[in-house]
This record gives C-alpha cells, structure tokens and sequence, in this order.
C-alpha cells in the first residue's frame, strides 16, 4: 500500500471512529433525558399514592430533590463516586472539588473508550444520584417535615450514596471482589429503599394507620395519578438499564431493552396472581407497583439475562410485591407508596438473581452478590438512621398531629394542590 493509500485509509478509519463516538454520545444523552423523564414519573406516582391535602408536599420534595441531586454531586458527589483510579480496590477516594474536564481529545472520543464525553458521563451519573432520595421521599410521605427531609437528602446524595457507588461503579472494593450490579438494583435502589427504611422507623406510621380494630388503608388520591407515573417509569428505564451499556452497542442495548420490558410485563403479572389469591380483588396499586419490581428485579443482570431468565426474574419480584407490602404492614411500617417493598426488597431480590441466572450464574458470584448487599445495606441503614436521629432529636422529623389532619400542603406550603379543597381547613390552620 502506497503512502497516499495509507493515509486515506487512516483517514477514514478516523471519521469512522468520530462517527461511532458521537453516536455513542448521542445515545448516552437521550438515556440521560430518559432517566431525568422517571423523575416527573416518581413525581407523579408519589402524588397519586398521597391524600389530596398532601399533594404539593410531595411534589415540592420532588422538586428540590433534583435540584439538591444535580448540585450537590457537581460539587462533590461524582468526584466521591469516581474518583480515579489511584484508587481502585479502595473504600473511599475523593478526586477534589467540582468537574475538571480533560482538555481536547482526552475528554472526549480518548474518554470513556469512546463511549461518551467527560460532561456526558457527569450528566447521566447526576441523574441516577437524586432517584435515591427520590425513593425515601415517598416511604415517608404526608408526616415528615419539609425542611429536616431535605437536610437529610442534602447529607445522603452527598455522602452516602456516591460512597457505595464508588465501592462498585467507582472500582471500589466490591468491584475488586466481582460484585456486579448492571444498572443499580443495589446501588440505586436498595440503597433508597435502605434509607426509607430508616426513615419510617424513625418517624412511625401515619395517624389512623394502625389501629386497635386492625390495619386502616389510606388510599391515595388518583389512581390515573399513580398509573400515569408508572409508564413514565417504565418508559424511563429504558434509558436508565439502556444507557447503562455506556455505549450504543446495537446488540446489547436491544437485549437490554427487551430483558427490561419482559421482566416488567412479567412482574406485573406475578403480583396480579399473587394479590388476587390473597385479597380476592383485582388490585391497580399492587399491579402498577409489580411493574416496578420488575423493573427494579432486573436491573441488576439485565446485560446478562436471555429473555426467558428476565420473565422469571421479573415475575417473582411481582409475587414478592403483595407479600412484602402485608410483612412491612404487621410490623406497623407505614409506607404509602411501597417504596421499600419495590426498591429495597425487589433491589436485593434482583442483585441476588445474578448469582441465579444469566451467564455469571453460581454459588461463587450468589456468595459475592450476597455480600455486596450486606456491606452496602449495613452502611447505608446506619447512615440514614443516624441522620434521621440527629435530626429528630435536635430539630424533630414529624409534623404536629394538628398538621397532619389538615395536610402538608395548608401546614407547610399554605396553598393546597386543588382550587376549592381544603380551603376550611386552611381558614382553620391560618386563624
């Protein structure tokens, strides 16, 4: 081959790797609007699931979750979570303050293996950062104060939560040991459902929850409220688990989204059968949430699965639904929305399901999933439980049992959600 050929054909190699890059960049972007779109979906989702008077409560901590989320991890989350690989196999790094992005080539088609740039690989990672808070914020909906929750979401998405993500998704120590969470059943999830968990042990059930007659539902709302936010959801994590192949492989994103949508179908299904042969009743709110058990079930091996191991996996994380939400009921944690039996336990459930199905399947990995679960459960546990204390006995988590019969909404924001409702109760609280 001649020098002109040579050179020709190098150039061409060139504009062929420029062109996988930018559409590498181009998908990973989408992935990153379609995860922030699950934020409008957990939005409305939690505020189907509240009472009416609750209604711009939840919304505003939505709001401000994401807001809290976006900074506080350009300040200090994504450098705590990724902090190079000096240290790699390490508990804890921090690579400094702020974004320093790599000059020229080196932070783009040179970044990531050509897989996205330095300010995509920010974006996309800011905006899994605020779904943990996101989580506990709708387990401890319509009795925690506004200010105290988002202190704690302040300290969580700041400390907490780029801390275990770094032992993974960071090269931490789980990622030395071969720990292996896909998309976040673990990091993500579990780690939400871990603090909501705290969260409601902390703050008690909901006045009129539990009585001496037995277990008093509060519905929420608007189940078209509810329904809407669940396809928003399942929409989004098509991103969420997609873009976590962090490149547009053809092959592997497909296989991804199909593994993603089967487990969902399925999870839907197992909790309608589960639901129905213990309460008799064709039950939306257990279906909707059994659609997100599915989701959450496989987004820890949705790389790995064939479609067939994504069904099961997704449908026994519908059945586990219905059971978890009667376990958390007797023993008097109150959850309005499920958050903690759809994310913490559906979470552990999924990262378990590794070591059961799919191409890393074995005693070996299911030993090495089950401690990933335990060291980050035990971390996060304690920190969101020790924040919540602190809080609870300097400044104090729950609202005045007066506020709390008159709605968040009137108590905290002076304005409720819908014209006309509430207004006697607002005239009450303001006089």
């Amino acid at each position: 081959m001649n020098e002109e050929a040579l050179l020709k054909a190098n150039e061409a190699l060139e504009a062929a790797n420029q062109a996988m890059f930018t559409a590498n960049n181009v998908w990973m972007l989408v992935a990153t609007v379609l995860v922030f779109i699950m934020h409008l979906g957990f939005a409305t989702l939690e505020a189907g699931f509240v009472q009416r008077k609750n209604v711009v409560n939840i919304l505003f901590k939505n709001v401000m979750i994401i807001a809290i989320g976006l900074l506080t991890y350009y300040i200090i989350g994504f450098n705590l979570m990724y902090p190079g690989s000096d240290y790699a196999g390490e508990f804890f790094g921090f690579a400094g303050f702020g974004l320093s992005n790599p000059e020229g080539a080196a932070g783009l088609i040179e970044y990531a293996d050509a897989g996205y740039s330095y300010w995509t690989d920010f974006i996309f990672q800011g905006m899994f950062a605020a779904t943990c808070c996101t989580i506990v914020s709708g387990a401890v909906a319509e009795r925690i104060k506004l200010v105290p929750f988002l202190i704690f979401c302040f300290l969580f998405v700041t400390i907490s939560y780029p801390i275990t993500g770094m032992w993974k998704w960071g090269a931490g120590w789980l990622d030395a040991a071969g720990f292996y969470d896909f998309a976040g059943s673990t990091i993500v999830h579990s780690v939400g459902g871990w603090g909501a968990l705290a969260g409601i042990i902390l703050l008690g059930a909901r006045k009129g929850k539990y009585t001496s007659k037995g277990i008093r539902p509060i519905p929420g709302h608007s189940m078209p409220l509810a329904a809407m936010g669940v396809f928003l959801l399942w929409f989004g994590w098509f991103g969420f688990n997609g873009g976590s192949v962090l490149s547009a492989d053809a092959g592997l994103v497909s296989l991804v989204f199909v593994t993603t949508a089967l487990a969902a179908a399925a999870g839907a299904i197992g909790s309608f059968v589960v639901s129905f042969g213990m309460f008799k009743s064709f039950d939306l709110s257990m279906a909707l949430n059994g659609i997100l058990g599915g989701l959450v079930g496989i987004t820890a091996g949705a790389d790995l699965m064939g479609p067939g191991e994504a069904i099961i996996v997704g449908f026994i994380a519908g059945c586990i639904i219905p059971l978890s939400v009667v376990f958390f009921d007797k023993l008097k944690l109150d959850d309005p929305v499920g958050a903690t039996s759809v994310h913490l336990v559906c979470g552990i459930w999924g990262t378990l399901a590794v070591g059961l199905f799919g191409s890393m399947a074995g005693i070996g990995q299911l030993m090495i999933q089950l401690k990933g679960i335990a060291a980050i459960g035990v971390f996060t546990f304690l920190f969101a439980f020790i924040v919540f204390f602190l809080l609870k006995k300097s400044v104090g988590i729950r609202v005045p049992e007066e506020e709390e019969v008159a709605g968040l909404d009137i108590a905290e924001h002076g304005s409720p959600a819908y014209v006309g409702v509430n207004q006697a109760a607002f005239s009450t609280a303001k006089g």
